[in-house]
């Protein structure tokens, strides 16, 4: 049923607690389990390097995207390891740009059957239930949605 499901983390150990949902439903459908975290660049970074104005040269964009994604790739291959213990087909793939829209368009992309995710469920009156990230996923995918708000464990 689910061929292909779309885990979406952000490094944050509230966010893998969709994990245990995820991995229950990719083992009961044999999902190929794709990992995905979304970094951006800070906007003053990219706004400095526009205006020729960087501290450090010109490839300093270049730079950070390339330390951001690494970081997210050993993240994500870390959070691999025990899925793929357990017999899931699993990859990981970090994307720079805006979460809730890099989402949708690689799930979109890479025709993805069902997104897991958890919410922080911050600020706004649609967003209280499902945090403006998942609420933006929720309404632009129109994919099957597996969403959890986390309990903050205090750690």
């Amino acid at each position: 049923m689910f061929a292909k499901m779309l885990v979406c983390l952000d490094g944050s150990k509230l966010a893998e607690q969709i994990l245990p949902y995820a991995t229950e439903q990719a083992v009961r459908f044999k999902s190929q389990v794709v990992l995905l975290q979304v970094y951006h660049v800070p906007s003053i970074i990219a706004a400095a390097e526009a205006a020729g104005t960087t501290p450090s040269g010109p490839n300093l964009m270049k730079e950070e995207i390339d330390r951001r994604e690494a970081e997210a790739k050993a993240y994500l291959e870390g959070v691999a390891g025990p899925l793929q213990a357990k017999g899931l087909d699993v990859s990981c793939v970090a994307l720079q740009g805006v979460p809730g829209e890099a989402i949708v368009a690689f799930a979109q992309n890479q025709r993805v059957d069902l997104i897991a995710l958890a919410t922080h469920g911050h600020s706004g009156l649609g967003r209280v239930v499902f945090g403006s990230i998942a609420d933006q996923v929720l309404r632009g995918s129109g994919l099957p949605i597996l969403i959890i708000r986390p309990q903050d464990t205090g750690t």
